[in-house]
């Protein structure tokens, strides 16, 4: 049998901790343009969207005349419904994430591949798995909590053309 070798050994990394339903994860540093209260969420149906069957996105925030859908990261993960505080606003795409809290930015210096038990949606949600203070925590894939398709669903249910970037996307 092979052993399978850690991904990115050496090469460092800024993540973020953040817990959701009392589990921690991390997300790449770079990949988040702020983090916040959750004041000014907007409950999705009353941003004027038409019903649209995509249950993790709860909540849209307008920032910069940049509408932003927000993924319910409890929904995303199928955990219990947890007591959100914090919002991860991602950049270069019009999603942010809802989250319990946030912890701290912290680097790590190895990526582990997901183990071969991981099958399902976890394979795409995930990038890799990181040690920290003895910790296995999940490095999530930011891609992964609203994809492309979505995006384009729920910027039409919102009138927001594709190309408008002004509105769909604060660059």
């Amino acid at each position: 049998m092979r052993q399978r070798q850690p991904k990115h050994q050496g090469a460092r990394e800024a993540v973020i901790l953040f817990t959701v339903g009392g589990f921690k994860f991390a997300i790449a540093a770079n990949a988040v343009r702020e983090v916040r209260g959750i004041e000014g969420l907007e409950p999705r149906a009353a941003a004027g969207a038409a019903p649209v069957r995509i249950p993790k996105v709860t909540y849209t925030l307008e920032r910069n005349g940049a509408v932003y859908f927000v993924v319910d990261a409890a929904r995303h993960f199928h955990l219990l419904p947890s007591k959100a505080a914090r919002v991860l606003v991602l950049h270069n795409d019009p999603v942010a994430v809802l989250t319990d809290s946030t912890d701290r930015i912290m680097e790590i210096s190895t990526l582990h591949e997901l183990p071969l038990a991981f099958t399902g949606d976890e394979r795409a949600w995930y990038r890799g798995l990181a040690i920290m203070n003895g910790d296995v925590v999940p490095v999530v894939n930011h891609h992964a909590f609203l994809g492309k398709s979505e995006q384009s669903v729920l910027k039409s249910a919102l009138n927001i053309p594709a190309t408008d970037n002004r509105r769909a996307v604060a660059v």
